[in-house]
């Protein structure tokens, strides 16, 4: 068994009792919402702020009785608009309601697998932003808790939910640019660079800075990590690739059928021990694998960030897109970004692949990026982007930092979370947490 496996279990699966408690959690939870009067979620939402605010607007439909935030200005906005919620700056004292049906966790990468494991742990549906998890070890943790408890849950990858998305996953599965074996996905931000800061100012009186830190290592409060900036810092985020790459190679993952890659390196701006590189580049080798009964090859994924891009759009064989995801196919290329899709010819070619005639879409339009895990809270559906999903997705992401951190290539074997040759990266993949804290 592997340590992740050990550490996931430790402390509630201890006998078979409790693995069978666990396999009626979410059974037990959609019946207790439909048996309510009114049919609604019980909601509570944890981290209020930035993306907080954009998932608490997402599941407002719903009957949100608990807010939490560790900033208190935070948190008073937030119940501006939900008066009748009670406000807590501590999860866990959220959590000890049981009034509780599910969970929304947005709160900075460094404390989303305690609030979101503790939440599951707790009987709560999950919905968790992105990326899911601040380590490997952690992803792999939630990702088989999600699985023994059998509750629902979602990372918030919102554009997964959108038509464009569908339509390239659609021909990409259907053949339109024949066998890919490699695929690129790209962004111009740049979230890196910065030294820790040597003066020490007060903590502001609305903030509780001891929770902010939660399990990452203490450090004095300083404004340049909260509340935005903490994602260029490795014990908080994990710069752009961290911060996007959950988003443009979920792309990737959901028209390739990918779960775990063989292989990871790195390189981009030179490595600092604080923070992440101000650009960055990472190829990930899968392996071959069947999706819906179809053979898909061997495959290379390469990640640009921070003004890097593929090399065929310096040679003027791509349109001048933004940010996007490319997929190289036997019979063709198609370019894609969050609204639309290109279908073109091989470098070395002139033939446009052809669309379908008549391309009926067969992955059905979503309700919603939250509604889709609303619903399925209710015994209605299953959201795409759950934990056995967006889980591996998020190790395949988060190695690719170690890779860079380590300046070396690593060898990944899957099912037992092992670095051959390189055993020092396992400080990366599971790191240790701040003394009180755990999964």
């Amino acid at each position: 068994m592997s340590q992740a496996s050990r550490t996931s279990r430790r402390g509630f699966l201890k006998t078979g009792a409790a693995a069978g408690a666990f396999s009626t959690l979410g059974l037990s939870r959609t019946l207790a919402v439909l048996g309510s009067p009114n049919g609604l979620l019980q909601v509570g939402v944890i981290g209020v702020g930035g993306r907080g605010a954009a998932n608490l607007a997402g599941v407002a439909h719903e009957n949100v009785v608990a807010l939490c935030d560790v900033d208190a200005n935070t948190l008073a906005a937030a119940r501006t608009g939900f008066p009748k919620a009670a406000g807590y700056a501590d999860f866990r004292k959220l959590l000890d309601r049981n009034d509780l049906d599910a969970i929304v966790v947005s709160t900075p990468d460094h404390t989303h697998a305690v609030a979101a494991m503790a939440a599951l742990k707790s009987g709560r549906h999950a919905y968790c932003e992105k990326p899911l998890t601040h380590s490997v070890a952690e992803a792999r943790a939630l990702t088989e808790v999600a699985r023994e408890t059998g509750l629902v849950t979602q990372m918030g990858t919102q554009i997964h939910a959108g038509a464009n998305y569908r339509r390239v996953v659609e021909l990409i599965r259907g053949g339109a640019i024949g066998e890919v074996n490699q695929a690129h996905a790209w962004v111009g931000k740049s979230w890196g660079g910065g030294e820790r800061p040597t003066e020490v100012p007060p903590v502001p009186a609305t903030l509780d800075w001891d929770l902010w830190l939660g399990p990452a290592p203490a450090r004095p409060y300083h404004p340049t990590y909260h509340p935005a900036n903490w994602r260029r810092w490795w014990d908080f985020g994990g710069g752009t690739l961290a911060d996007m790459g959950c988003h443009y190679l979920d792309l990737v993952f959901w028209a390739l059928g990918l779960s775990h890659c063989t292989k990871v390196e790195a390189s981009g701006s030179p490595p600092h021990p604080e923070t992440a590189p101000t650009k960055l580049r990472v190829r990930w080798q899968f392996p071959a694998r069947r999706q819906a009964k179809t053979p898909m090859p061997e495959c290379q994924v390469v990640w640009h960030d921070g003004g890097l891009r593929p090399k065929l759009f310096a040679d003027g064989k791509l349109p001048d897109w933004g940010d996007g995801v490319l997929f190289l196919g036997s019979d063709g290329m198609l370019l894609a970004d969050y609204g639309r899709y290109q279908l073109l010819p091989l470098p070395d070619a002139k033939k446009v692949p052809a669309a379908p005639a008549t391309p009926l879409p067969q992955i059905p339009e979503s309700i919603g990026h939250h509604n889709e895990w609303t619903e399925a809270c209710k015994g209605v559906g299953t959201p795409l982007c759950n934990f056995g999903y967006s889980g591996p997705l998020t190790e395949s992401v988060l190695l690719g930092t170690v890779a860079y951190r380590l300046q070396k290539p690593l060898v990944w074997k899957w099912r037992t979370m092992e670095t051959p040759g390189v055993p020092e990266a396992q400080a990366l993949v599971r790191p240790e947490f701040r003394a009180g804290w755990s999964l």
